[in-house]
């Protein structure tokens, strides 16, 4: 969305503070892009949270990948003067809502719930804008995770890989076994997902930080080089069926074994759980190839909007409140995949991947190892972030795309914005 459009929503959306659009008592009406099977689980969990605190949930689901159609009818519904009470979001769309001048301001909660003290040191730059809170953050996902059917890999006497030419290497073995070695969905973000893993793999974390930062040396190096001819490997890996296959149906095919791998956010550990499969027993979580001493983050948070209305506020008081209630982070994390996003908790109540999930994190933060996901809206501004997935989208589905291309027109759309 260009920045006229937004300032024309926004504008519109500036009786949004005086025509006080009224929500019934005792409810919040949450938009929110948690659609999957495991996702909905993790929604019923904050819905049953709030529901014993009087609270009723009124779901405003929205599907599609990283928001994208969430954000398009939240944006809608705020120039219509009918916003929700909050919205799911990611901290990049989070900032613009923010700058508009459009969300509420948490600090007095923030404050007298102690969030400086209960909420990640690392993360909480990211919700305080001119001295204001923002949002809530809700949980924390992590995306550089690879997913293996366990069968699969005895099949070909195959371990976890540890690196990219592992990976290669089984993946060859997979392919003359008759097995689809890697299961994606033919979507631009998931692409991405695949790009911003192999520049951390072949990068290290510095020089991930060079290419979010735009630093065309980087851009231009042959480790990026590098970066694409792997990707341009994963071409020969995936099924027919991939263009257009949603990610949870990716997840479906390494739960089902019709494929060995998948490398996908923590949210598809709730996939596996939902179709009852045990971790380390049917199916392995690992760091991705080469990022085992990184952690590419993402956060999701609530952002609420002022309806004008002091019962509204009320309710989206106590929704901030449960979110982030040690017991409600550890329910919820449990049933979405990911780790809770406050300093104390029990992460004995985790399992096997949430508790690796955690103690990677925790390694990690001690080698300036974490760092932003790119493509899910946590480590650049929008604009930015849509010309990496237009990049590696063509590049995917274009095989006489070289590498050097891709990088050239990078640098093209970067200097363009």
């Amino acid at each position: 969305m260009t920045k006229a459009a937004f300032r024309f929503s926004a504008a519109m959306a500036l009786g949004l503070m005086a025509a006080p659009v009224h929500a019934e008592n005792q409810s919040v009406e949450m938009l929110h892009f948690w659609t999957s099977g495991g996702e909905a689980e993790s929604v019923r969990a904050l819905q049953d949270a709030l529901a014993a605190k009087g609270i009723a949930w009124k779901d405003a689901a929205v599907a599609g990948g990283t928001g994208a159609n969430a954000y398009q009818v939240l944006r809608s519904r705020v120039a219509s003067k009918t916003p929700p009470s909050g919205a799911q979001m990611h901290i990049q769309e989070t900032l613009v809502w923010a700058r508009e001048g459009l969300l509420r301001d948490l600090s007095g909660l923030a404050a007298k719930d102690g969030w400086r003290d209960s909420v990640l040191a690392s993360i909480q730059p990211n919700y305080v804008v001119d001295g204001k809170w923002i949002a809530v953050p809700v949980t924390m996902h992590r995306s550089n995770w690879l997913w293996y059917n366990t069968a699969l890999l005895k099949k070909v006497g195959a371990e976890p890989p540890k690196d990219w030419d592992e990976f290669n290497a089984i993946a060859g073995k997979l392919k003359a076994a008759g097995i689809t070695p890697l299961a994606l969905g033919g979507q631009n973000w998931q692409y991405g997902d695949l790009l911003e893993n192999i520049i951390l793999a072949k990068g290290g974390p510095e020089f991930y930080r060079k290419v979010i930062a735009g630093d065309h040396e980087a851009i231009k190096s042959e480790t990026m080089v590098s970066v694409f001819d792997q990707v341009a490997k994963l071409r020969g890996y995936v099924d027919e069926g991939s263009p257009g296959r949603d990610w949870n149906l990716a997840t479906a095919m390494v739960i089902n074994g019709e494929a060995a791998f998948q490398i996908m956010g923590d949210w598809a550990k709730a996939e596996f759980a939902l179709a009852g499969k045990q971790p380390d027993v049917d199916y392995g979580c690992v760091s991705a190839p080469g990022t085992g001493g990184g952690f590419v983050w993402l956060v999701d948070n609530f952002a609420f909007f002022d309806t004008g209305d002091d019962a509204s506020r009320a309710a989206q008081d106590t929704l901030a409140e449960t979110v982030l209630d040690p017991k409600v982070q550890v329910d919820f994390a449990i049933k979405k995949g990911s780790i809770p996003v406050i300093r104390d908790f029990d992460n004995a109540r985790l399992d096997v991947c949430g508790r690796r999930s955690f103690e990677d994190r925790t390694s990690a933060e001690g080698k300036n190892g974490v760092v932003p996901s790119i493509f899910h809206n946590a480590a650049m501004p929008g604009a930015q972030t849509g010309v990496y997935l237009d990049v590696v989208s063509e590049f995917f589905v274009t095989p006489s795309m070289t590498s050097q291309d891709a990088i050239e027109a990078l640098i093209e759309g970067l200097d363009q914005l």
